[in-house]
């Protein structure tokens, strides 16, 4: 028997009691529920059993008064989860965790596995809630984001790893292992996919995950720092160039993190992924790896050629072990590179990582109203569909109706927000800058795309097949002309579009204005958006000018 099956069986045996923490109900719902007095009453039941929890409550959704395994059907168990929610911020606390099983209507059995119920008929669902005692988290309004780069096998998992937990890593990428999201990943130590972490600080310094295995201890985290500091981990390996671009260009990053190590120097990746950096106008440190590996006198001679590399793009480097991390702090921007020498293994250099890091002040605003474009989509049993993305303005609270598209033809669907998730953590809202995921009621997860984009109910989006842009040609073998079709990177948008250049033709090194046309559907573009362009090993960069709706 699985530990979480244990969990509801526990629950199950203990049974409801008048002094207990334990409450049975086969379903909630609004109409019922929540009107003539039933909130408030209900509520106090709540606050009841929360408090003879010591803080702790657990609410078995889709079972009888005396336990027997009902079973509700996923649209029903959402909406009871809803209400239960909403029960929950009445009596001063909110759900922590919710689990679910499948259950043959009639038959008194679980599946053998929690949440594989699927709505088909003669099955429904069971669930557990954990009922803690406070209000929701509220977050901090310096939450920082930080985008790494740089080569494949360059150490920008472990480094992240090694400062979210504060372990040493074991030299083979051991912290690595708490960033890989894919099975595949972690047998062949690649990241495949863009990977999240995070942690924050204090006024005692770091706050750390204790165990990065267990998601609740994530979440622990979000809830204790007074300051946090999220991670887009991106891909090194050249096959995956274009997750890295999505990952440094689709979220609301604050500052990039370009790593090089100290064996290897810098490379074309790495003169790749700067340039993406560039072209987002981040403000970026570089962190030199694994100088345990080698001599001072190699890690002198990278830290030259990485100077040298900054130069030849216009940047001017600034060495923090000598000038300090408070020069750091002060001259970080459009033109100075701080860069800082470190080691996973012997954690050299990470307290310089943590200083920085908890003094930087946040550069991306929240002004504007809401909008997040979606870069993942979920199908989370007795949630519905869930879309993650980073807010990219303004700020969503659960229960807001919102806008969802554009579809294929250019429609927009209303939905509203179930709830939102911040690192495993629920939150009542979320400001520009945080990576959330939002649960959607209106919608199924099949018709979620990335791409898309979440507006304000009232907002009157015209989605563009095509948009004008200046573009810079960074790297091409020949020229550029009518027709050209290489990948356009906005936002969380990957799409393949034709060129039509203003002059014809474009050339490497060129600059010039163009019309751009997305090959196979619209997409919610806006003027001053900045976008990456690649084909093979031609790539370019580029900020759009004008929106042309209707084309």
């Amino acid at each position: 028997m699985s530990r979480d099956r244990v969990l509801l069986e526990r629950a199950l045996e203990r049974g409801e009691q008048d002094g207990g923490s334990v409450e049975f109900k086969e379903r909630l719902s609004r109409e019922v529920h929540l009107v003539d007095g039933r909130r408030e009453s209900l509520a106090a039941q709540l606050r009841h059993r929360v408090l003879s929890g010591d803080g702790e409550a657990t609410y078995v959704v889709g079972v009888t008064d005396d336990g027997g395994l009902a079973g509700i059907d996923p649209d029903t168990f959402s909406e009871s989860m809803d209400v239960l929610s909403l029960l929950a911020e009445e009596a001063d606390a909110h759900i922590d965790d919710v689990q679910t099983w499948g259950v043959h209507g009639g038959s008194e059995s679980l599946d053998s596995e929690a949440g594989q119920a699927t709505g088909s008929s003669g099955r429904g669902l069971v669930g557990l809630a954990n009922i803690r005692d406070g209000a929701v988290l509220e977050t901090d309004d310096e939450h920082v984001v930080i985008g790494t780069a740089g080569h494949v096998d360059h150490g920008k998992s472990t480094l992240v790893g090694s400062l979210v937990t504060g372990n040493a890593d074991d030299g083979d990428g051991g912290t690595r292992a708490f960033l890989d999201v894919q099975p595949h990943e972690v047998e062949r130590g690649l990241s495949a996919d863009l990977s999240y972490a995070v942690y924050g600080f204090d006024d005692d310094g770091p706050v750390r995950v204790r165990n990065p295995d267990r998601k609740a201890d994530r979440a622990k985290v979000v809830e204790e720092a007074d300051r946090l500091v999220s991670f887009v981990d991106t891909v090194g390996h050249e096959p995956w160039l274009r997750t890295t671009i999505r990952g440094l260009v689709g979220q609301k990053l604050d500052y990039g993190l370009l790593v090089v190590a100290a064996d290897d120097g810098p490379t074309r990746t790495t003169r790749e992924h700067l340039g993406v950096l560039l072209a987002t106008e981040l403000p970026t440190i570089v962190a030199i790896t694994k100088i345990d590996a080698v001599s001072d006198e190699r890690v002198e001679t990278v830290e030259r050629e990485v100077e040298r590399l900054l130069r030849d793009v216009g940047k001017s480097p600034l060495r923090v072990e000598r000038h300090g991390v408070d020069a750091a702090l002060e001259e970080i921007g459009e033109t100075v590179v701080p860069i800082v020498e470190t080691s996973a293994v012997t954690t050299d250099g990470l307290d310089v990582l943590d200083e920085l890091f908890d003094r930087l002040p946040k550069t991306s605003s929240d002004e504007g109203e809401f909008r997040m474009y979606i870069d993942r989509s979920y199908a989370v049993t007795g949630v519905g569909a869930v879309a993650s993305g980073t807010v990219m303005s303004g700020e969503v609270e659960a229960g807001d109706e919102l806008l969802l598209g554009p579809m294929p033809d250019g429609r927009f669907q209303a939905v509203e927000v179930r709830s939102i998730e911040m690192h495993y953590h629920r939150v009542d809202r979320a400001r520009a800058g945080r990576i959330v995921g939002i649960a959607l009621k209106g919608v199924k997860e099949s018709a979620l795309e990335r791409g898309m984009v979440l507006l304000p109910a009232d907002a009157d989006p015209e989605p563009v097949r095509e948009f004008e842009a200046e573009v810079m040609v960074l790297n091409h073998p020949t020229r550029i002309g009518d027709g050209y079709e290489p990948v356009v990177h906005l936002e969380t948008i990957g799409e393949a579009a034709a060129f039509y250049p203003e002059q014809g033709r474009l050339l490497p090194g060129d600059t010039g204005k163009t019309r751009v046309r997305f090959k196979f559907r619209p997409y919610l573009v806006e003027e001053g958006q900045k976008f990456v362009f690649r084909e093979g090993r031609s790539k370019g960069v580029g900020t759009v000018t004008d929106v042309s709706p209707g084309r």
